[in-house]
């Protein structure tokens, strides 16, 4: 069983044990920010992914969603925030099929997925690294020089680098498609992929007690010929724009005072991370 079979399994059990199993749990349509005011709980998809949102060793929910979604809900007359975890694939899903009420696991704003959600201003912006051998062996720095090397190359399902590799011109079906980082940084360590393709952030947090790995310096992935710099927000339901901009408002207020930034450099977060991009701008 590897971490993040373990992370879910956490999260699921203590889901279970406050409300049920998120398969039987439902919601009601109507004033959403209203109703979850008075079921005082706000259910939140996670994906179990080291800084944005995991169970730690001691099976308490952390990282920078919850920490922040606690904050911002409170403030919105919401006093808990309970884990609903599934695959990052299924996030999207899961929260149009009212599984959970909000989602945030790390994920990025585009235009894909603001056709199919509503997305909260993001609140860091991030560009790719690669889980490599120590060393470098195959000196692999963009997506271009996978391409240019045919290296064996992996990114998690679902994740917006496997969009970036197609850009640069690898074939799609070559692209190894693995469950998280985890099981991307087990890939490259048994050699099975020369290259593992993550946010910077999760690169580096998940080589950090790796001896045979390493994270390759933050890069822009080149796509339509212009440099992308992603953002990462919380999604909410087409239907739920009141509850979207409520938790907007907090979070503006957030970025001035200085206070988000407070939260998340706890999980990693440089100053270079912190962005005044807006959805608008990255669901074009």
């Amino acid at each position: 069983m590897n971490r993040r079979t373990m992370l879910l399994g956490t999260a699921g059990a203590a889901v279970a044990a406050t409300a049920g199993t998120a398969g039987c749990a439902r919601v009601a349509s109507g004033d959403t920010l209203g109703r979850l005011r008075s079921q005082r709980t706000v259910r939140l998809g996670i994906a179990g992914e080291v800084p944005y949102g995991y169970v730690d060793e001691h099976g308490a929910l952390t990282g920078e969603a919850p920490e922040l979604a606690r904050v911002v809900f409170q403030r919105l007359g919401i006093e808990r925030v309970q884990p609903v975890a599934t695959d990052f694939a299924s996030l999207i899903p899961g929260l149009n099929s009212q599984q959970f009420d909000v989602v945030s696991a790390g994920m990025y704003i585009n235009k894909e997925r603001c056709a199919q959600v509503l997305f909260a201003d993001p609140e860091y912006q991030m560009l790719d690294s690669f889980i490599v051998r120590k060393g470098n062996p195959k000196n692999l720095r963009s997506y271009e020089d996978v391409v240019r090397t045919k290296a064996r190359f992996a990114a998690g399902s679902g994740y917006a680098q496997i969009g970036h590799a197609v850009a640069a011109g690898y074939p799609e079906k070559d692209i190894v498609v693995l469950q998280d980082q985890v099981a991307g940084l087990n890939a490259v360590e048994s050699g099975r992929v020369d290259a593992f393709a993550a946010t910077a952030l999760t690169a580096r947090s998940v080589v950090r007690k790796s001896t045979r790995t390493e994270a390759v310096e933050p890069f822009s992935a080149v796509v339509d010929g212009k440099k992308k710099i992603d953002g990462g927000g919380f999604a909410f339901r087409p239907t739920d724009a009141a509850l979207r901009d409520a938790f907007n408002t907090e979070l503006h207020r957030m970025k001035k005072s200085g206070e988000l930034f407070r939260i998340l450099r706890r999980f990693g977060f440089t100053e270079a991370e912190m962005t005044t991009l807006t959805a608008e701008e990255l669901c074009r």
